[in-house]
């Protein structure tokens, strides 16, 4: 496995997105051993990036992590989040980067990830209500303590990241990137000016662009791409003819959707870390050797011409927590 710099923390260039181990997808948290051993099998492969949140769940998917990575952290550059818990007012799903709560997500996803270190602590959302001065310097605080090695930021947009750079460094970005989702381009020269990489989350569109998901009767109602405005009605049906030419390239490639979709990301420079998710070993294997896929020029060009995926990637209530 092929490996980068995300700032100044070297990563590989494909890490693992641990969410849908315990939340968000349908069959989430029903087979633990199993999603310990896709953990340990990507750990086999190279892959040092773990990614979780004290959200999902919450807090169970980073206690699913820490099992995984008991007796072999040292392989592990683990990446955790706050700022979506409200440890002392309105709970989960509400957002909190308030310098009190930082302090207390902090020691809660330590014990839980059963370390004394987080290698990557992101801000999960951007929070209006307090500056981000404040947060940053909250976090830069838990730097000098030993508690965090590098700080994050998670959908945030161009002012915010000016902003918190100038706090302290940051060392990535987490948002989401993919084919069918092309807005952090505008963000991209502004975390190159700055040195900040940028670690790209469902790579895969949410699956749909692995070409496997070919009707809304795929996923259960507790799926959360049940109300994914591109998952349903007529975006829907108008997205799988953007799978299918996805598939068509993997075809001449002779590599599946998926493999074109992270190798695709991948040619978009030596600073971009796709993260995508999975629980199930043969995936993990499956997304891990797009690190040897490696497109053509005309192959890449075909996917930079794609049109924009039909309807919004988030429903409108996570979107109002997206930074734009």
């Amino acid at each position: 496995m092929k490996h980068i710099l995300l700032g100044d923390l070297e990563v590989s260039r494909i890490g693992l997105g641990a969410m849908g181990m315990s939340h968000g997808y349908t069959g989430a948290g029903s087979d633990d051993a199993e999603s310990i051993r896709t953990i340990h099998r990507a750990l086999e492969l190279g892959v040092t990036l773990i990614d979780t949140a004290e959200i999902y769940g919450p807090y169970i998917n980073e206690e699913l992590v820490g099992r995984a990575l008991k007796g072999r952290r040292d392989q592990a550059v683990i990446a955790t989040k706050f700022g979506l818990v409200s440890h002392a007012g309105d709970g989960p799903w509400n957002l909190d980067s308030s310098p009190a709560n930082v302090r207390t997500a902090v020691e809660g996803s330590l014990q839980r990830l059963g370390t004394d270190h987080i290698d990557l602590y992101y801000q999960h959302r951007v929070d209006p209500k307090v500056p981000i001065e404040d947060t940053i310097g909250a976090v830069a605080e838990l730097v000098q303590q030993g508690k965090v090695r590098h700080i994050g930021l998670s959908e945030a947009w161009l002012d915010t990241i000016r902003r918190a750079h100038a706090v302290h460094p940051i060392t990535a970005l987490q948002s989401e990137y993919s084919l069918w989702t092309r807005d952090q381009e505008q963000v991209l020269p502004l975390l190159r000016e700055l040195g900040i990489g940028l670690v790209a989350y469902s790579p895969l569109g949410h699956g749909f662009l692995t070409g496997k998901i070919r009707s809304e009767s795929d996923f259960g109602p507790d799926d959360f791409r049940a109300t994914n405005p591109r998952f349903t009605g007529e975006n829907f049906q108008r997205n799988l003819a953007l799978a299918d030419e996805v598939q068509a390239i993997a075809t001449e490639a002779g590599a599946t959707p998926a493999q074109v979709a992270i190798a695709w990301l991948l040619s978009k420079g030596d600073d971009i870390a796709p993260i995508p998710g999975t629980k199930r070993v043969p995936r993990v294997e499956e997304n891990v050797a797009a690190d040897d896929l490696v497109l053509t020029a005309e192959q890449v060009a075909k996917l930079d011409s794609l049109p924009p995926a039909a309807g919004g990637h988030h429903n409108e209530a996570q979107m109002q927590m997206i930074e734009r």
